[in-house]
């Protein structure tokens, strides 16, 4: 009886393994369509106007992005260029480790230029690894350190699951991302440079007398899709980002891991035919971007720590009409070190962007000190670091020294470069305060940033050389 009931028992054990590795086999067959590896699958559909999530599978595993990497390098591009650092005719270097990048590629020799225009239009047709490697090394000063820069500004979008260690996407075991990152990707493209990204519509461009032809055949083919980039390595498999707009109606896919590009290019059409009818014509705040939280700088202004103006504000300070206490006089005196003219040090300064909402930020503005329209007792000539002492942690008897990174004709963008350079000096910032602080001079309204807190002028001084190592203008003064 008890060998009748194991023999029963094993039955039923088998029968249940074999019916669990059948559902099993199911789920993955449904997951991963014949057209794709079902190891490198992953795909995603995004209402654009609502940020909801239309289809999804394996949308947050890893894999490997391949030329969708080259996104982030134009994303990058794009913000040098509406910062006013890059224009469209900068003439980008190619480099003899740029020149020797494998295929795809437009063939340089080592010290020919290409115009910053043409650069991004060969990332986004011919998916260039020469162009996206001087790209890399231009904006970054080596393309080690600008996958650096990649990856914070991924960071600061919002793709959590994303790692970049190079600006084309050439096989590395570390560049890797996830369907939905690369969707938050695509959107922020499309959202913050629209200008630019109507050059994802490109299928072809002449450079040096040549046409140099594109990959991405559904731009060419199918009606409504405006971009956006074709991928490919052996390690990913065939991926693709896609955006399409129709009759109100907005989407962003991305599909990876397809056995060939014809069939990935199949598969992408199928959803884009099946989810489109599903999106909203209603625009709402979009979560994928919301999410982010990321202010883009307004295009006629550099989004660099530094204002132009700021200097000229800072000698203002220094010519007050009011007297100043001695200790206060001194410390105004120590020139402000020149900002150097260079692209690494600028992309630094984008990729430390950072959003209005965020803990570095809301902290500030609890210690923001506002001016009254109807304060009739302060006079404009006189400047409030006479009169008023920075709150920190709610005590007005303030002492010991602080350091000024700026004077800006807005609050808005004190606050910003307050907490650009929170996360460019964390170590050095931890136990200061930010604040701003508002002051007249001319009948023109300016608002210092500074950070106070420091015991002793040597911390002070430490948090300033931090800071112009990040292109910071900063000094030092007692309170």
């Amino acid at each position: 009886m008890q060998k009748a009931y194991q023999k029963v028992a094993r039955f039923i054990k088998k029968a249940a393994i074999a019916t669990l590795i059948f559902s099993v086999s199911v789920t993955y067959a449904q997951a991963a369509p014949q057209s794709a590896y079902a190891d490198k699958y992953a795909a995603i559909v995004v209402d654009a106007n609502t940020g909801r999530t239309l289809y999804e599978v394996n949308g947050n595993a890893r894999r490997y992005p391949a030329s969708l990497t080259k996104m982030m390098t134009l994303y990058l591009l794009f913000e040098a260029m509406q910062s006013g650092r890059v224009t469209p005719n900068t003439p980008i270097p190619v480099s003899a480790y740029a020149a020797s990048r494998p295929p795809t590629k437009i063939g340089f020799r080592t010290g020919q230029t290409i115009p910053a225009e043409l650069a991004a239009k060969a990332l986004i047709t011919k998916s260039a690894n020469d162009v996206a490697t001087a790209i890399g090394e231009y904006l970054g000063g080596s393309e080690q350190r600008f996958a650096q820069i990649m990856t914070a500004k991924a960071r600061r979008l919002g793709m959590m699951n994303t790692n970049f260690a190079n600006a084309s996407g050439l096989p590395d075991v570390q560049n890797y991302s996830t369907a939905r990152d690369l969707a938050i990707l695509s959107l922020a493209l499309r959202e913050h440079f629209p200008k630019q990204y109507d050059w994802f519509k490109t299928t072809s461009f002449q450079f040096r007398g040549q046409t140099i032809n594109g990959h991405n055949r559904l731009v060419r083919d199918m009606k409504g899709v405006d971009g956006i980039k074709t991928g490919y390595t052996r390690m990913s498999g065939s991926n693709l980002a896609t955006s399409m707009r129709m009759d109100g109606r907005s989407i962003v896919a991305v599909v990876m891991g397809g056995k060939s590009s014809a069939l990935r290019d199949a598969h992408m059409a199928e959803l884009l035919r099946r989810y489109l009818p599903e999106a909203s014509r209603a625009k709402t705040r979009a979560p994928l971007i919301a999410a982010t939280q990321y202010d883009l700088p307004e295009p006629h202004k550099a989004p660099v720590p530094v204002a132009k103006a700021d200097i000229a504000v800072a000698k203002a300070d220094t010519t007050a009409s009011t007297p100043k206490p001695e200790a206060v006089t001194t410390a105004s005196n120590p020139q402000i070190a020149k900002k150097p003219d260079n692209n690494s040090d600028v992309l630094t300064a984008l990729a430390n962007t950072t959003a209005k909402t965020a803990p570095a930020v809301k902290e500030l503005d609890q210690a923001i000190v506002s001016k009254q329209k109807n304060d009739a007792n302060e006079k404009t000539a006189i400047d409030p670091v006479i009169t008023a002492s920075a709150p920190t942690n709610g005590r007005s008897d303030q002492t010991g020294w602080a350091i000024q990174i700026g004077s800006l004709p807005n609050q808005q963008q004190a606050t910003e470069m307050l907490s650009n350079a929170s996360d460019a000096a964390r170590s050095a910032l931890a136990t200061a305060t930010p604040y701003t602080q508002i002051f007249e001079k001319d009948g023109q309204r300016y608002y210092r940033a500074r950070f106070v807190g420091f015991n002793t002028k040597k911390a002070a001084w430490d948090a300033c050389s931090l800071l112009k190592k990040a292109n910071f203008n900063c000094y030092a003064i007692t309170m």
